[in-house]
């Protein structure tokens, strides 16, 4: 999912960069907002960016050669809502771009785009989606968390095949082949990762519910 320094053309990079800016704009204004309406949740904050600092960067290696690893983006989605992910998110690929080589400084856009948006805005939908359903709270987490976890990787996936279409098949046929070389990894890590999040929400009900109720969990969720 991160994509590495330089690995973009040049142009590519830029785009990516000017999609994701608004939404990490937004995600600034509504932390800040939470900040003076709700500064009792700033550890439970601290702890969401936190937990996908660490998920993130436990890169294990992929039997195709390339790399797979958890996101940790759905639990902060799912509790504070997406846009606020979009903030913590690219904070964390910063971090991990300068202090581990994990990702890049030019490729930073398109890696925020993937991990810090796409896959959090659709953690939030499949939580809330599944909610509406009543579905129960720890199915509604296993989900939210597994898919957006997915969906940070189609679109990484289709990032990649839109920079670099196969020259016989294009966008489509490098799109299935850049599917294929996460599947084996991917697929079962997601899993782990819906396990993972459902465990920490289940703790966080234990030890953290008057900040959850402050957030109004699991009912009406910040937008």
């Amino acid at each position: 999912m991160h994509i590495a320094e330089g690995f973009l053309p040049p142009l590519h990079a830029a785009a990516w960069t000017a999609i994701s800016l608004p939404f990490v704009v937004a995600g600034a204004r509504r932390v800040n907002r939470l900040m003076r309406e709700q500064p009792q949740t700033k550890l439970l904050l601290a702890a969401s960016g936190a937990f996908a600092f660490v998920l993130s960067a436990l890169k294990l290696p992929s039997v195709t050669g390339s790399c797979s690893h958890a996101t940790g983006t759905g639990l902060g989605a799912i509790l504070f809502g997406p846009s606020v992910m979009a903030l913590l998110g690219t904070i964390v690929l910063v971090f991990q771009a300068l202090l581990l080589a994990h990702g890049g400084l030019t490729t930073l856009g398109a890696n925020v785009f993937s991990m810090a948006i796409a896959g959090p805005w659709v953690a939030y939908a499949v939580f809330h989606g599944a909610q509406s359903l009543r579905a129960p709270l720890a199915v509604s987490v296993f989900l939210a968390a597994m898919l957006g976890d997915w969906a940070t990787y189609l679109t990484t996936a289709g990032q990649l095949a839109i920079a670099f279409p196969d020259p016989a098949s294009g966008i489509g046929g490098a799109l299935l082949k850049f599917i294929a070389v996460y599947m084996p990894t991917q697929l079962p890590l997601a899993v782990i990762e819906g396990l993972l999040t459902v465990v920490v929400v289940n703790l966080l009900n234990q030890y953290s519910r008057d900040e959850l109720d402050e957030l109004a969990f699991a009912s009406e969720a910040a937008k």
